[in-house]
């Protein structure tokens, strides 16, 4: 994490909406915008920590919520009984989580997308929006 602070997407992000930025809630954003899984706050609290022990779980907790609210990240239950965290992006894209290991899979499939319209469509609806998560096991590997 040796990115500079102020090259956080999240931090930019929170100058735009005139947020009142803390050290504290730059490095929650640092640590969120260079997240490359989908960490809960308990995880975004121990790499805060690991920059700055001094901060705490609470400011933790409650910056995540200010930039959940502010819509700057994403809130998923993958089923695990955690809150996990994602920026806010204009990418669209869609989540697999083995559920054996927890691991989360983003991935985009065109052919999905269109099916989801036709289905809306079909129903008499103009799809806006959707959020699809898809949960599995790895195949094992056939033995020769």
């Amino acid at each position: 994490m040796e990115e500079n602070i102020r090259d956080s997407v999240i931090e930019k992000m929170c100058e735009d909406k005139g947020l009142k930025m803390t050290e504290q809630r730059r490095i929650v954003a640092r640590v969120l915008s260079s997240a490359e899984d989908h960490p809960d706050v308990e995880e975004v609290y121990k790499r805060c920590s690991e920059i700055d022990e001094r901060i705490s779980i609470a400011t933790v907790y409650r910056t995540v919520k200010l930039f959940e609210a502010e819509g700057l990240v994403h809130k998923h239950d993958f089923g695990d009984s955690k809150a996990r965290y994602e920026i806010s992006s204009s990418c669209h894209h869609d989540h697999l989580i083995d559920v054996n290991t927890g691991e989360v899979i983003e991935f985009n499939n065109e052919t999905l997308e269109e099916l989801q319209k036709v289905i809306a469509d079909s129903l008499g609806y103009e799809l806006v929006g959707h959020r699809m998560e898809l949960y599995g096991v790895l195949k094992e590997t056939k033995k020769k």
